[in-house]
């Protein structure tokens, strides 16, 4: 039981932050920026609990701040709750008006990236992610035993559900708060940020989406943006870029 226990906990939190740093923080917002080896550990976390590509991934939350809450939003809850959660997955091609050639022209050029994309043939990218995520797992079961295999499918179960309970309840107002004033109707989570890495203080990323600090006032913890500063403080991160809360900030409208 201990085995697997650590093994659990290990596995979430590589999935946790591989999805809060690696697809979120520093792939999609540039947020940070670190080396090449650290970057591929974190993203391999978020691919090994089905996140997708990263390239799929970043387009696409590109896309949903661009288009925040619109007709044109991905995932937007305003279609539906069903919808938000994950019918926006079932699509089998980027709709017109989102392009990873456009809207992720930084990943295109990424040898590894564009491996995973399959040159952006959706359906083929997500096997390729099943086969490699079923792969990984049989190789823990021969190395590691059943309990070790076991936690880790647990933690990748719970890793891939995380960002997708984050686009409905991140974007209903009845569940949270908000301290900025955004066009969109996202919402800041506690409970929700404490599973994730800080990543549902949600309303505070919808208003500086370049901060690599989502956890903005002295109660929000952001686990993320801590084990971000260790990273920086062992000289592994070179930059990092951070917004930060004063109280005249309060209420302060966003566009």
């Amino acid at each position: 039981m201990v085995t697997f226990i650590i093994s659990f906990l290990l596995f979430l939190a590589w999935h946790v932050f591989g999805t809060s740093i690696g697809y979120h923080r520093l792939l999609t917002h540039r947020a940070v920026k670190t080396f090449k080896p650290i970057e591929y550990f974190f993203v391999a976390g978020g691919y090994l609990a089905l996140e997708g590509s990263p390239i799929w991934w970043a387009t696409m939350h590109r896309a949903h701040h661009r288009y925040s809450d619109t007709e044109l939003d991905p995932h937007t809850p305003r279609k539906g709750v069903k919808h938000s959660y994950n019918g926006w997955l079932n699509k089998r091609d980027y709709p017109e008006h989102i392009s990873p050639q456009k809207q992720a022209a930084d990943l295109v050029s990424d040898p590894v990236y564009a491996y995973l994309e399959q040159d952006g043939d959706l359906r083929k990218a997500s096997k390729l992610c099943l086969y490699i995520n079923v792969g990984f797992r049989l190789a823990l079961l021969l190395i590691g035993g059943p309990l070790v295999f076991v936690a880790s499918l647990l933690a990748g179960f719970i890793g891939h559900q995380l960002p997708l309970l984050i686009n409905v309840i991140c974007h209903i107002d009845r569940f949270g708060y908000r301290n900025f004033e955004t066009t969109d109707d996202s919402i800041n989570v506690w409970w929700l940020a404490l599973a994730t890495g800080g990543e549902a203080w949600h309303n505070n990323h919808h208003a500086n989406p370049g901060s690599a600090r989502f956890g903005l006032r002295a109660f929000e913890f952001d686990a993320s943006w801590t084990l971000l500063k260790i990273l920086q403080g062992l000289g592994l991160v070179s930059k990092i870029n951070e917004a930060t809360w004063s109280p005249s900030k309060a209420g302060q409208e966003v566009t």
